[in-house]
């Protein structure tokens, strides 16, 4: 197959479920391949590593996105400004004080609290699975608990938490490749009620802060020096709980996916013979929950062998690197004991995900945890994949407890 006809079939209904022939295909041609003018494949491990590591490859910023969509600007959900679509200067000045939120100590800091949600959903799921019945473990597990972290670190009260999913999947369906105008129209509606519920609670902070990193962004922002506008403020508190729920979510479902169809994988996490934290970096490289994301020059390059134009739209194909023979042997093969490490799950370089490190622990307290409580813990039927080829992840996974 060519790059394009590859390309096409990743698109495609099968290829979103299994892009993973369609990846080896491309491995074929190289590590980096020409589509049609204007954009370009880039696939191999190395080479999707020195792109995002590269200041040069900028996101898609308001300037890019005058030119590929005039009139994004009436779309609530596309001019959100946060640090998704910011590039230097403005990308470190923002993303600071967030990144102060996500210090390694804080994190650690965080693990008790997880521990404890983390044992209460179980207690919840055991409840539900005690006759056999069969347990929802996407919704149930799966969702409840990045979103309950996630929220208990900006501040957001418990009783608003259970409406965010719908809200989040609509936001979130904007970044696939092929979203048309109606998952925006959506996404606007998501866009301006998460504007207006953090612009409320932010004046709620104003009043009373707390100890929770609404108020801390609040006091920058309302600060004289520049740092932080009001709707940054709300556009990155919007980024931060969609991604902070989103990529642990697909992380847990595509996890348990993998000990579900490879119980021996589960058996040595649960035996201690695999330790958790090789078990969730392979699991993050063998199924990424981020397979794609994308970048673009201001003047000509050449990226492994070919020369990527300027402003050019360069794909990064993270699921595809993280498969990549070059860098992984029997890359097809789940080894948590592989000694090549290093997904690109959570990308590379001045973009590389604020949170990652909370989405590692949040996994690795949880997978030892959900097999030591449930020995049985068996499939109950076919899961439901998500339709996106950007975010992989399912949107059901029926389980059985006892």
């Amino acid at each position: 197959m060519q790059a394009t006809e590859i390309f096409m079939a990743l698109l495609a209904p099968e290829g979103r479920a299994d892009p993973y022939p369609l990846y080896a295909a491309l491995h074929e041609l190289g590590e980096v391949v020409a589509l049609e003018p204007g954009a370009v494949l880039v696939h191999g491990y190395e080479a999707i590593s020195a792109v995002l590591r590269d200041p040069a490859f900028l996101v898609s910023d308001a300037a890019r996105m005058d030119e590929v969509f005039p009139g994004w600007q009436e779309h609530p959900s596309l001019g959100m400004e946060s640090i998704l679509n910011l590039n230097a200067p403005e990308h470190a000045r923002v993303r600071s004080p967030i990144a102060r939120a996500f210090t390694h100590r804080r994190i650690l800091g965080l693990a008790p609290a997880i521990e404890l949600m983390t044992d209460e959903l179980l207690a919840n799921m055991a409840d539900r699975g005690s006759a056999g019945s069969t347990v929802e473990f996407m919704h149930d597990f799966a969702f409840l608990l990045p979103v309950t972290v996630i929220c208990e670190l900006i501040g957001i009260p418990e009783a608003d938490r259970e409406d965010f999913r719908p809200i989040a999947r609509d936001l979130a369906a904007t970044i696939e490749i092929n979203a048309d105008l109606s998952v925006v129209a959506a996404a606007d509606v998501a866009a301006l009620r998460l504007r207006q519920y953090f612009a409320e609670l932010a004046a709620q902070r104003r009043m009373r802060p707390r100890d929770d990193l609404m108020s801390a962004l609040v006091q920058i922002a309302d600060s004289d020096d520049g740092r932080l506008s009001d709707s940054e403020l709300l556009g990155n508190l919007t980024l931060l709980l969609v991604a902070g729920f989103e990529t642990t979510t697909n992380l847990l479902g595509n996890g348990l996916r993998i000990i579900l169809q490879d119980p021996p994988a589960g058996d040595a996490v649960r035996d201690g013979s695999v330790p958790v934290a090789a078990f969730v970096e392979e699991a993050l490289r063998y199924d990424s929950p981020v397979q794609l994301t994308s970048r673009r020059r201001g003047d000509p390059v050449e990226i492994g062998g070919v020369r990527v134009a300027a402003g050019d739209e360069v794909v990064a194909l993270l699921g595809a690197g993280n498969r990549d023979p070059r860098r992984f042997a029997d890359p097809d093969r789940f080894d948590p004991m592989r000694s090549a490490g290093g997904p690109l799950s959570f990308g590379a370089g001045a973009h590389f995900c604020v949170g990652a490190a909370l989405a590692r622990l949040e996994a690795a307290i949880a997978f030892p945890r959900l097999l030591a409580a449930f020995p049985a813990l068996a499939g109950a039927g076919e899961p439901q994949r998500r339709a996106g080829l950007v975010l992989r992840g399912f949107e059901t996974l029926p389980v059985t407890v006892t």
